[in-house]
């Protein structure tokens, strides 16, 4: 048994076989996996107009499996804050705690999720959010915890101060978490007495730094007395650390897509994969490589250990995976075996 407590991050990644009722149906079996295994939380990722995932909308997704699982935490991972007005992000998550109390995370970023032309359209297409939204971030997350609030907060306007709650009768909130990939979330988290979360299976480097800087400027607060974190990582596990390396192909060409600027097309196949990854330039599968050594990519015996050394060395008593493993061919369209197995050779 470890002794690190174990999370789930699911980006909801589609492959070409993959319709997307397809990808929300092998989401729902992997979060009821992750239940039944003992995961402590399963979050959602948002991401927009990406062919490769299908993650655009956490509240409807923390909504989905929270509805068919027990008593895993549910939550975003997270919420692109600058997309959306506070008070509708602060309604959706108060209304996700009334339904499944005590069971909803809602982790909050900073970052578009998207590109540039579909980020106007999130923000500006349908008006209400300000074309300043990303430097009034530390107010939005503010006004999101404020509003969640049973007492829910006044808000000045024409001389009148009028009450404004999320929902009419709150008796709980969910844990609010900042997410960053930049000393800029770290600064705030700790400002704020909020947990953090560095993206470390994003980013791979600064972790400790991010960290660092977090604990030593934490101020207590209502929502945390003390700094709070965990460690993020990009997880294959198989019987075999030769199998789990074959596994993780599919997402190594999609992470050297976004690093070289390469359209985020829908998974291939582990099969198909391989003979891409084998007729790339040397520099680009050199590059691919080393994003690898950054993930654990092992036997179930060798992974344990890594992510027992790496929660170690970062000082965290819970590490979410991202389990990246892809489907060999012929796999079932609604199906993520290999996802499955990471999770359940993981826990034992």
């Amino acid at each position: 048994m470890m002794s690190v407590q174990l999370s789930v991050l699911d980006l909801v990644p589609v492959r070409v076989d993959q319709t997307t009722s397809d990808a929300l149906a092998a989401t729902v079996t992997l979060a009821q996996a992750a239940d039944r295994l003992g995961y402590r939380r399963y979050w959602l990722a948002e991401h927009h107009n990406m062919p490769a995932v299908a993650a655009t909308n956490p509240p409807l997704l923390i909504s989905m499996v929270a509805g068919r699982t027990e008593r895993i935490r549910v939550g975003s991972g997270g919420v692109m804050l600058p997309n959306h007005a506070p008070l509708v992000i602060a309604e959706q998550f108060a209304l996700l705690e009334a339904a499944f109390p005590g069971r909803i995370d809602l982790g909050i970023g900073r970052a578009p999720g998207t590109d540039p032309v579909t980020s106007w359209a999130l923000r500006h297409g349908a008006g209400g959010v300000t074309e300043d939204a990303v430097a009034q971030f530390p107010e939005y997350v503010d006004n999101v915890l404020a509003m969640m609030e049973p007492a829910g907060v006044g808000l000045a306007l024409r001389g009148r101060t009028h009450e404004l709650r999320a929902t009419p009768s709150a008796t709980s909130v969910p844990t609010i978490w900042l997410l960053g990939s930049s000393d800029y979330s770290a600064k705030l988290a700790a400002e704020k007495g909020l947990p953090y979360v560095f993206a470390h299976h994003f980013s791979g480097s600064g972790t400790a730094e991010a960290l660092d800087l977090y604990r030593s400027n934490f101020q207590p607060s209502p929502e945390a007395t003390g700094p709070r974190t965990f460690l993020t990582l990009n997880v294959s596990v198989a019987e075999t650390t030769e199998e789990a390396r074959r596994l993780a192909v599919p997402q190594m060409l999609q992470m050297l897509a976004l690093r070289t600027g390469q359209p985020l097309t829908p998974q291939p196949s582990v099969e198909d994969a391989e003979a891409t990854f084998a007729g790339l330039p040397a520099q680009h599968r050199e590059l691919a490589e080393t994003m690898r050594e950054r993930w654990v990519v092992a036997d179930p015996v060798t992974a344990r250990a890594r992510i027992e050394e790496l929660a170690a060395s970062y000082g965290v008593d819970e590490v979410m995976v991202n389990p990246v493993a892809g489907a060999l061919a012929g796999t079932a369209t609604d199906a993520v075996p290999a996802r499955v197995r990471t999770l359940e050779l993981l826990a034992g």
